[in-house]
């Protein structure tokens, strides 16, 4: 992949064991520079979750994962996933071209889990935003959130 600022179109697919639809949905704008690490947290922060601590991964063609943990296997070791430290490898590292297709999965409890399309590369950051962002950013979306922890009213504190 050429060294350029692309939009990445993200829709949420499920999350707590319910699938959605329509899906919500977030562009956004993201340079090859920018760690995988944070466009995770990006992402996660424009789908309305405040409750970062939990863990996440991407999954990318070729059966590669991007990993915010230490798995307890090594990389390329017997299961057979080439696995890459999400602080660490940039987009430009994982070679995403336009139409890339990959998915992200916050909380795997609950797993909330996102489809991943790069849909424009190239892109001019001040064009799309109106400045160059230090991070990832959303620049267009769709759809409700739905809660993190399935809360309906501020006064709701039982979670499922």
């Amino acid at each position: 992949m050429p060294a350029s600022w692309m939009i990445v179109d993200v829709e949420l697919v499920s999350g707590r064991g319910e699938f959605m639809e329509p899906r919500p949905g977030r562009q956004m704008l993201v340079g090859p520079k920018h760690t995988m690490e944070q466009f995770a947290r990006a992402i996660d922060l424009a789908f309305a979750r405040w409750d970062l601590s939990h863990l996440s991964m991407f999954a990318l063609s070729g059966d590669r994962q991007v990993l915010d943990w230490e798995p307890d296997w090594e990389p390329d070791s017997d299961v057979g996933r080439p696995a890459f430290r999400a602080g660490i490898v940039t987009l430009a590292d994982m070679d995403l071209g336009e139409g890339a297709r990959f998915q992200y999965v916050f909380d795997m409890g609950d797993d909330w889990a996102h489809e991943c399309v790069v849909t424009a590369v190239g892109v001019r950051p001040r064009e799309a935003y109106g400045a160059t962002p230090r991070l990832p950013v959303a620049v267009w979306g769709w759809g409700s959130m739905p809660d993190q922890y399935g809360r309906l009213s501020r006064d709701d504190d039982e979670l499922d």
